[in-house]
């Protein structure tokens, strides 16, 4: 596919930019920011909402799982809407209805005792949101550069998200112990407000028309047939089907209840989840400089220390040695997520990439709703340890067995630009690519 029409240098009048970083990508990565300081201090806001008004664990996990539920339900639906629509009115119209939700979500909050089934209901209109809106963005990401300089604007749009992450993560854990979870979700809102009208600016002149007259039905069976079609690919889904399930129910119920009980509640936990940015933005450095040859194998041994913070919350660590395990969990996950976009930046049709990116996504976290919604009555049978072991040694089997597919420790790195399935003129070095 040609390079974004917009990716210019800039004039001559003002500051010039790097060949690869056009105005959409520009716009991209500004609204990722924006988005990212709101959004991780909200994850943090939406737990401590439940505890302060008396919930459990329990609740806790329901509100979570609500978030998820709409995922599961509609991202098939919003990838193939994304590969027939203009990616940036589905993004638009998804970051307008996440402000609506979190917003009404803030005022219910500061009013004062909202009920356990209306926090439910706006978070999982949030959840719809990010439904719609992630296959689009994944796909308008790949498309705002050159595949000659992919690795370069990938490293740098990782770098600009992660880092707004670390801050927003880091705030928002301040933000709610002194000023309380209800602010912090307001802030979050406006920060959708915001990023909407940067995606409203995106310039998608240059993305082929789509072909017409295929249904919906038809969309989702051809994205089902590139996933199908590569073992290396759906041992990938299959496998973080159940690592991101037990590490969203150890980070997003456990976390929290060990954070109150043993760490000092919201600041400490906000300071290890900010430990955790950190350490993705310090995997974005190593991965703009290393490029493993065999992409999904170095991928897939940086998975295992993902069972770390669970095996952390279970003894608990102090909050050092918690800072610590999240910091490298932060590098592993980003080595694991740019060799991982590689692959499918290299080997995925653009055409049809944000359907593949909605079964990946709807793959693995289609067990997420229930992972959560088992974490309390879980803690209640077999006590909080036992449930944060358990999810440290599924983390462990599963991705020794995924290990045991040839395609995931055999796909390499190709020398020939490959991506958005028309091979390109051979380079000298072959080029790492990533995306969120």
């Amino acid at each position: 596919m040609k390079p974004a029409a917009d990716s210019s240098t800039g004039s001559a009048a003002g500051p010039r930019r790097p060949s690869w970083a056009g105005r959409n990508y520009v716009l991209l990565t500004a609204a990722a920011v924006v988005t990212n300081l709101g959004s991780q201090g909200a994850l943090i806001a939406a737990a401590f909402a439940v505890l302060d008004e008396g919930g459990d664990g329990g609740d806790v996990g329901l509100v979570a799982a609500a978030r998820t539920l709409p995922l599961v339900l509609f991202l098939l639906i919003g990838g193939a809407v994304a590969d027939r629509l203009p990616r940036h009115h589905v993004m638009v119209a998804a970051n307008t209805l996440n402000c609506l939700s979190q917003a009404a979500f803030a005022a219910l909050v500061l009013a004062g005792e909202p009920q356990l089934w209306q926090m439910m209901l706006l978070t999982a209109l949030g959840g719809t949101g990010q439904a719609f809106f992630a296959p689009a963005a994944e796909g308008m990401l790949l498309s705002s550069v050159s595949g000659k300089q992919a690795n370069r604007a990938f490293a740098v749009f990782r770098l600009a998200m992660h880092g707004a992450g670390l801050g927003g993560a880091a705030l928002g854990g301040v933000m709610v112990a002194l000023a309380g979870p209800g602010w912090v979700l307001a802030v979050d809102a406006l920060a959708f407000a915001v990023a909407g009208a940067l995606r409203a600016f995106l310039d998608v002149g240059h993305i082929p028309p789509r072909v017409p007259g295929t249904g919906l039905l038809t969309d989702l069976r051809d994205g089902w047939r590139e996933v199908v079609g590569r073992p290396w690919l759906w041992a990938i889904v299959a496998q973080f089907s159940v690592v991101v399930a037990v590490v969203g129910a150890a980070e997003a119920v456990y976390g929290p209840l060990v954070a109150r009980d043993s760490l000092g509640g919201a600041g400490p936990w906000g300071l290890a989840l900010g430990a955790f940015g950190a350490g993705t933005v310090g995997g974005a450095l190593l991965m703009m400089r290393w490029k493993p040859r065999r992409l999904l194998l170095a991928g897939t041994l940086c998975v295992f220390p993902l069972a770390l913070p669970s095996a952390a919350l279970a003894v608990p660590a102090p909050v050092g040695v918690l800072c610590g395990v999240m910091f490298v969990t932060g590098v592993a996950i980003e080595v694991f997520g740019v060799s991982w976009m590689t692959a499918l930046h290299q080997e995925i049709p653009e055409d049809k990439l944000s359907r593949v990116s909605a079964y990946d996504w709807f793959g693995s976290i289609a067990m997420v709703p229930l992972a959560t919604a088992l974490a309390g009555p879980a803690e209640s049978v077999f006590g909080r340890p036992a449930a944060l072991w358990g999810c440290a040694v599924l983390v462990v089997v599963v991705t020794a067995a995924v290990l045991l597919v040839p395609d995931v420790r055999n796909l390499t790195r190709r020398t020939k630009e490959v991506a958005q399935g028309i091979p390109a003129k051979s380079e000298q070095a072959s080029p790492a690519h990533s995306e969120n």
